[in-house]
């Protein structure tokens, strides 16, 4: 007898989550859904509570979206267990479709239709059934996901430009020219990114998912949703006692070495450890 599976609803508006949780018990009765929530951090927090085995996400919700909530749950999931099975509740149009067909275990659109959850619930059995661990294809997914997250609007793909050579950050009331060359890091820090070079640190608006196109992925590794880091500035990666990888810089003139977290969704890039 097979183990009863269990979902976490995350929709911020209380109807849709009431008609998804009733047609998702009429498709799938011995499914138990654990929690339904509406805003993204109560969706992180239930999940790392409760451990469902799949959990539906709205794209759009308050506090944190659908995405970013996806990529907490998979960096606080116990690392012995299989990732869960990841469903996007989207209201966007065909840029989002593209972009989740690309890149996630499946989606909906609202309003959601019985017909096409039908199907989703088919293809969620499915993979639950599997043996084998998905978690190495989910945590691809949702690195493209975030990646390319720009996709899941409307835009018009902007040409071809070099890369950043210089950032302007203001300091007090003059603006700073801080050449990309000289930066060691950049780190989100509530409505700012922080800029760390090795002897000042900056601040600036701009978000780090906005910057990424922007710098060469060759020399800067994104190794968390909120950090990226130069490579060449990283002396060692360690695990700590909990099994989390942390990044340790070289010592600089502003520090005698600074110790960054590693999200499970960047582990990849060290993959000897």
């Amino acid at each position: 007898m097979t183990a009863q599976r269990t979902a976490l609803i995350a929709e911020d508006e209380p109807l849709l989550a009431q008609a998804l949780a009733a047609e998702l018990q009429a498709a799938w009765p011995e499914l138990r859904i654990v929690a339904s929530v509406g805003d993204g951090l109560s969706a992180v927090r239930q999940a790392a509570l409760l451990l469902p085995d799949m959990v539906f996400l709205d794209v759009r919700m308050p506090g944190q979206n659908g995405l970013d909530a996806a990529a907490d749950i998979a960096d606080l999931w116990p690392p012995e267990r299989a990732l869960p099975l990841l469903v996007f509740i989207t209201a966007y149009d065909e840029y989002a479709v593209q972009a989740f067909e690309r890149a996630a275990v499946d989606y909906l659109l609202k309003p959601v239709q019985t017909a096409r959850l039908q199907q989703c619930v088919a293809r969620l059995q499915s993979l639950s059934l599997r043996s084998v661990d998905g978690t190495p294809a989910i945590l691809g997914q949702l690195r493209q996901l975030l990646t390319h997250s720009a996709a899941l609007k409307p835009s018009i793909k902007p040409a071809t430009t070099p890369f950043l050579q210089r950032l302007q950050a203001s300091v007090g009331n003059t603006i700073a020219m801080v050449p990309i060359a000289s930066v060691l890091y950049f780190e989100a820090a509530d409505k700012y990114v922080r800029v760390l070079t090795a002897s000042n640190e900056y601040l600036i608006r701009t978000p780090i998912k906005d910057l990424l196109p922007q710098i060469d992925s060759a020399v800067f590794w994104q190794i968390h949703r909120s950090t990226i880091v130069r490579a060449s500035a990283i002396a060692q990666v360690r695990r700590d006692d909990a099994g989390r990888l942390r990044a340790h810089l070289a010592p600089c003139e502003r520090s005698a070495g600074e110790t960054l977290a590693v999200s499970r969704l960047f582990a990849h890039l060290f993959k000897a450890m």
